[in-house]
Formats: structure tokens, C-alpha cells, sequence
């Protein structure tokens, strides 16, 4: 949610900060901003309404000079989507970027409406750069006037600031939203992710909460919120220009999707020992066999992952599972057993509502694991243990190899939870460990049906309401289903556990109707048989994902199949996720909707 990029550089700067918003396209936008200070020292600014393009045109009809600036992508929260609501937001003297939200805005406005400052926007945002402002104008210094503000900010922030007057001096803020300082030869940068600095620098720190640095071409001095100077690890990054390209590919989320036997593979080999059929967790700061209950923690696709973790943990592990929504989790006043463990997914690890509730877990003395594909994340640093995925870089909004590559390292917690409570022998360990080793193959097989997948998106494409089923661990994949489709293609979607649809969704099934029904051939198969039939019997059109022998089983009743490999059910929500992102991605494709950056939605939301 939102994106800020700053350079204090040797060259022309308006072209790089273009760069680097395109770069965070992905986190979603509806506004974008660039502010540089001019020869004449002056801070300058170009803003525009709608995708980066319109800002391409304003700076052509309008070019910004300078080798400092900064720049942003806003996702509107405080006032509509408008060129006066844009960032940056300037003054005679300052001007300032700023993802996040200031809660005590309207305190602070009316201060300063009171002192005689005039307010141009409907922004939260607008009162820093006039607080900083007004004690610039009391004679602080930048560094005091800044100082002097970040103490009066209510809210979450990665604020970039640069000075009217004074071309070598940025000035980064972080509380809540994250930040990373980028180290180059007589050039600086700075931004909300790493990702945005992939071409211009191989060497990061990244800012923990409540840090703020005072950026020169040469030199960064971060304080801590106590405004003690301290030390942050520069660390080498692997990112790259071509890792976070579309390459060949037609959008990112085509891309990701094809690079999930990749993903997933590269996650399973750093919990899997081939050798001796081994899962090898990180070393737990409690006892796995003494532990009584799981909560689980997460959001939107993740919390998709957690469901299934649900069903995982007390099907072979036999332990208590509880999950929730994050959003929801710490305003229930949860009661949470002493010394359990909590579970939280995150594929940015600053999910704001995801981080808040692993605060309240803390505050409860809960053991904290988190699943986490981004490195060097505010989960990280306040978990116990952290299970990355390792995905690498998803730019695509709608979650695709970082909801499988969870997946996986979930099942990876399952085996070793379910060995170490005794629930299940090496034989059976063995098993289901090989069963997560063919996962890698088997997904390449499924990659094989895209083309049959994109000739059954070319009906669902003309439909208004699409249900997808199933049971056990198809139900979440169902739930993720419904979700991939609508906030692609915009298409009214909803997922239901099969056996729930004679409790009042069977009304809503007619000859019009797609009803997608994921069924492995399991346990559970003849019970969610039952419930296609019923879908049949009603004109239903049926579009069946399963094996060899569930299609057998069903060939008559259904309109459309897709064959899938068989597997151990264990594995097969992670391989049915599959077919379910490319037919939401071919449905959008044809639709002509914007698959990698979706209307309203935005990567990583990092405000509650």
C-alpha cells in the first residue's frame, strides 16, 4: 500500500525515481508524485491522477531538473484520488512523501489552522510538511524540526523529506510502515523496499520501527525513537533488475505462476533432507510435545494457507486449531493459553493488521512462529522462529507461488509437529515427506493444462456469479478460488464448503451459473460426489478439477474436467491451488482487466 523512493545522487534524478515507482507499481496506487529541488534550490513537484503514465506526461510537458528528489505512488485513504490530494506535498520550504496514517491529523490541524497555515488537500499527510514547516520558520534546524515533529506524529509512517535550499540532505522517518536505505559510490536511496532499489544499488540496511536517518551523499546517520544515534546492518542484497522483470511473460502474475515448481522446490529443500526423508525445522524455543494449541494468525490469501494448516495440524498432528482473521483477532479480547504457540502468515511480514495481533500474542506470553516470504521484516524481528517461503519477489497483487510456497512450509510444520507428539512413525513421516518432494514435478505437469484452462476461462468470462466447492482442505482452495477470481476479473465469485450448499447457496444455482468443484480423489470424494449431483440435477454447470479416477467417477455429470495428477491428498491443495490462478488469470486477460495491479488493491497493506 503506497510506495516511497528518495535519491541524493550525481545526475539528473526525475528519471530514476520514475523507475523506482514503477517498480512499486505492485504494491497498488491511484495517484503518483515525484518532488526534486531545482538549480535555484527550490522544491519542485509534478503530480497526476491514475497510473504512473499521466505522471510520464506531466514531467514530459513539464520536466523536473535536479539531483535530489523524491517520489510516490498514494493509495488514497485521507481524501479522493486527486491531483491536489497527490504526494508529495510541498511548502516554500519542505517538501514530503509519506505512506501510512497520521491518526492525531486532525489535532494537528487544527493547530495549525489556529497559528495561520493554510491547508491546499483533504490529506492527513499535509500537516507534516507544515509542522516541519512552521518550526523551520521558528529557526530549527532540519534536524531539529524534524526531531521536533516525529515527536508530535500519532500513527504508522515511512516518511522522505527533502529541504528547500539544502541539495545534500534527505531526510527518512519510519514508525510502522518499513523503510530501506540503499549505499552507493557518492549517491544514497532510500525506500519503501528493497525492490524499488534492485538496479541502482546491491548493498541495503533496512530501518527498524521508530529509526530515522539523516541522508547525505556520503553519509547516513540513523537515530533510534529515543534520538540516539545508532548502527544498522548494511547488508548485500540478491535482488536484481531482471529478477522483479516480467521477462518474457505478459504480466507478473503469469511470471510467478510459472515460477511456482521453482518456488516451491527452493522452499522444500531448506526444510527437507532427501537423504534421510527428513523434515529439519529451525531450532523452536519450546517444546513442540508440550504444546496444547495452535492459533493461527492471518490475512486474505494467508489466511487461505492457515485453513488448511488448520485441517493439516489436527488431522495428523492431533493438535487443537484455532485461526482468525487479523483484522479481527485482538478486538475479540482472545483468550490465549499459557505458553501456547501463535501462528501468523504474512508474505511482506508487514501486514499491519497481521503485526498488530502478533503484538497482542507477545503481550500474552505466546511462543511466536511466523511464515514469512520477505526478508528482514518487522515480523522477523519479533518472532521466535521464522519459516521463510522462498518465493523471491512477487510483484503480482493477487498472491500466487507465495500462498503455495506457504502451503508448503506448513506442511513441512505439520510432518514435524506429528513426529515430535508421536501421532505418526518414520514409516509414515517418510511418506508424506515424499509425497512434498513430487510436488515440484507434479506442478510442472499441472502447467501443461494452461491452454485447456484459458479455453474454459473464455465461458467463465461471460458469467456474473461463479461458486467454487469442495471439502476438508478444498474447502480453503475453494475460498482462494473465489477470491483469485473476483478481484481479477471483477466477476462475483463466492467459495463454499460443498456439503454447505443445501443450507441456502442451492438457490442461487441455475443453467447460468459455473460451479467450479475441487475434488482429489480422497477420503471425502463421494460425499462432495453427492453434492455435484445435486449441483446437476439443478442445471448446474459443472467444471470439475480431480484425478483420473474422480473424473471416472463423475465424467457424465460434468460439463467440463480438468485432469490433474494423483497424488497423496496431503499434497493436493498445494497442486490444485494451480488451476485455479491460471483460470482466474485467463479470465481476466480476456476481460481486458488490469490482472497485476487490480482496482482498489493494493500488495502489501501496511495500514489497518
Amino acid at each position: 500500500m503506497c510506495g516511497i523512493i528518495g535519491i541524493i545522487g550525481k545526475n539528473e534524478v526525475a528519471p530514476l525515481l520514475l523507475d523506482g515507482l514503477k517498480r512499486l507499481e505492485y504494491r497498488g496506487y491511484d495517484s503518483a508524485g515525484i518532488a526534486t529541488l531545482s538549480s535555484d534550490k527550490k522544491v519542485k513537484s509534478s503530480r497526476a491522477k491514475g497510473k504512473l503514465k499521466e505522471l510520464e506526461k506531466e514531467l514530459g510537458k513539464k520536466p523536473l531538473s535536479g539531483t535530489l528528489g523524491i517520489g510516490h505512488t498514494r493509495w488514497a485513504t485521507h481524501g479522493c484520488p486527486t491531483v491536489t490530494n497527490a504526494h508529495p506535498h510541498i511548502t516554500d520550504k519542505v517538501g514530503v512523501i509519506h505512506n501510512g496514517i497520521i491518526e492525531n491529523f486532525s489535532e494537528l490541524r487544527e493547530e495549525l489552522e489556529d497559528l495561520g497555515y493554510k491547508f491546499q488537500t483533504q490529506t492527513d499527510t499535509e500537516v507534516i510538511p507544515l509542522l516541519i514547516t512552521h518550526h523551520l520558520n521558528k529557526g530549527k534546524s532540519p534536524h531539529d524540526a524534524v526531531k521536533a515533529t516525529l515527536k508530535r506524529l500519532e500513527g504508522a509512517f515511512a516518511l522522505g523529506i527533502i529541504f528547500a535550499g539544502n541539495n545534500d540532505l534527505l531526510i527518512a522517518a519510519r514508525r510502522g510502515s518499513p523503510l530501506a536505505i540503499g549505499y552507493g559510490d557518492g549517491e544514497m536511496y532510500v525506500a519503501s523496499d528493497a525492490y524499488a532499489l534492485a538496479p541502482l544499488t546491491s548493498k541495503i540496511s533496512y530501518l527498524m520501527d521508530g529509526d530515522w536517518a539523516e541522508i547525505t551523499r556520503k553519509n547516513v546517520t540513523i537515530y533510534d525513537e529515543n534520538n540516539k544515534i545508532v548502527e544498522r546492518e548494511i547488508k548485500p542484497t540478491l535482488l536484481s533488475g531482471a529478477a522483479i522483470g516480467k521477462g518474457n511473460y505478459d504480466h507478473f502474475m503469469q511470471k510467478e505462476i510459472y515460477e511456482q515448481p521453482g518456488a516451491i522446490g527452493e522452499t522444500l529443500n531448506s526444510f527437507y533432507n532427501p537423504v534421510t526423508s527428513e523434515i529439519q525445522l529451525p531450532n523452536l524455543p519450546f517444546d513442540l510435545k508440550k504444546t496444547d494449541r495452535i492459533t493461527i494468525v492471518a490475512c486474505g490469501t494467508s489466511f487461505y494457507a492457515g485453513m488448511t494448516a488448520k485441517y493439516w495440524f489436527e488431522s495428523i498432528a492431533k493438535i487443537p486449531t484455532e485461526i482468525d482473521i487479523a483484522s479481527e483477532f485482538r478486538y475479540s479480547n482472545k483468550i490465549l493459553p499459557k505458553n501456547g504457540v501463535a501462528l501468523f502468515i504474512s508474505q511482506s511480514g508487514e501486514t499491519a493488521d497481521t503485526l498488530a495481533a502478533l503484538r497482542y500474542a507477545r503481550k500474552h506470553k505466546q511462543h511466536i512462529i511466523s511464515v514469512i516470504n520477505a526478508q528482514e521484516s518487522s515480523m522477523e524481528r519479533e518472532s521466535d522462529v521464522v519459516l521463510h517461503t522462498h518465493a523471491g519477489p512477487e510483484i503480482g497483487v493477487a498472491s500466487t507461488k507465495a500462498f503455495t510456497t506457504q502451503l508448503v512450509a506448513l506442511a513441512c510444520l505439520t510432518i514435524a509437529m506429528a513426529k515430535a507428539r508421536n501421532f505418526i512413525d518414520e514409516e509414515e513421516c517418510a511418506k508424506l515427506s515424499h509425497a512434498l518432494s513430487e510436488v515440484p514435478s507434479r506442478a510442472v505437469e499441472i502447467l501443461n493444462h494452461d491452454e485447456a484452462l484459458r479455453e474454459l476461462a473464455k465461458d467463465l468470462a461471460k458469467a456474473q456469479d461463479v461458486l467454487y466447492i469442495g471439502r476438508g482442505t478444498s474447502y480453503p482452495i475453494a475460498l482462494e478460488g473465489a477470491l483469485k477470481l473476483k478481484e481479477l476479473s471483477y466477476i462475483h465469485a463466492e467459495g463454499v464448503a460443498a456439503g454447505e450448499l443445501k443450507h441456502g447457496t442451492i438457490a442461487l444455482i441455475d443453467d447460468l451459473v459455473p460451479i467450479i468443484v475441487i475434488a482429489p480423489f480422497d477420503a471425502l470424494f463421494e460425499k462432495t460426489a453427492s453434492n455435484v449431483q445435486e449441483v446437476a440435477a439443478r442445471g448446474g454447470r459443472v467444471i470439475f478439477l480431480s484425478d483420473k479416477d474422480g473424473i471416472k467417477r463423475l465424467k457424465k455429470i460434468s460439463s467440463q474436467t480438468i485432469e490433474l495428477p494423483k497424488v497423496n491428498p496431503f499434497v493436493a491443495p498445494i497442486l490444485y491451488a494451480i488451476p485455479i490462478q491460471l483460470l482466474a488469470y485467463h479470465t481476466a486477460v480476456i476481460k481486458g482487466t488490469d490482472v497485476d495491479q487490480p482496482r482498489n488493491l493494493a500488495k502489501s497493506v501496511t495500514v489497518e
